[in-house]
This record gives structure tokens, sequence and C-alpha cells, in this order.
């Protein structure tokens, strides 16, 4: 089964879901399913931010499983953001999302 992860509440969603749950399940290959894709909004987007320890494991990853990482375009701007993150991750919106994974679609989308 193929998942994309919507990071859209704050408390505790990027360090403690992703960062201690999803991402070392990730690294040692036991999440049990393919995980195609990851958006965040909000505050969750400080963790795509260039250097942030959690991001540069979670880019790692996704580099090496072809997971797509995004941005919300509007959360980045807003927090004056947009060009400080890791290379390679994008910002966009819904449309631009559906189409990085077009070639890849989830069979579910998790919201946390």
């Amino acid at each position: 089964m193929k998942v994309a992860y919507l990071f859209a509440t704050q408390k505790h969603t990027v360090s403690y879901v992703l960062g201690r749950m999803i991402l070392p399940q990730l690294e040692e290959a036991r999440h049990g399913v393919e995980v195609v894709g990851m958006f965040f909004f909000e505050d969750n987007n400080y963790v795509l931010l260039d250097g942030n320890p959690i991001g540069e494991r979670l880019k790692k990853v996704a580099d090496t499983q072809g997971i797509q990482l995004m941005g919300c375009d509007q959360c980045c701007y807003e927090r004056e953001i947009a060009d400080q993150l890791m290379d390679g991750v994008p910002i966009g919106c819904f449309p631009d999302l559906y189409g990085a994974l077009a070639g890849n679609m989830p069979d579910q989308v998790i919201t946390l």
C-alpha cells in the first residue's frame, strides 16, 4: 500500500510523530507501507529548513526511498522561510502536490 502524509496539526506532530515514530521506522525499513509523499502545513514547515536535524534525516530517507517532500507555499511565505528550505524541497499548493505525485499516487492520505 502507498500512503502520503499531510502534517497539519501543530502540537508534537513533527518532533514526536515524525521524528520519533515514522522516521525511525523509515530509516530501518520497517514502516510497513510505501510512503510516496509528505506535505507540511503551518509551523511543521520548519522541519524542512536547511540544517534542521529531523529534516536532514528525513531528506536523506526521502532521497533514498523516492518520497516527495513539499511545504505549503502560503505557510512558508507567511513565515518568511520559503528561501531557506533544504535543496530540492519545493513549496506548492494542492495542485502542485497532485502533479508531483501523479506518477506515484498514494492509495491513502493520512493527516496528522
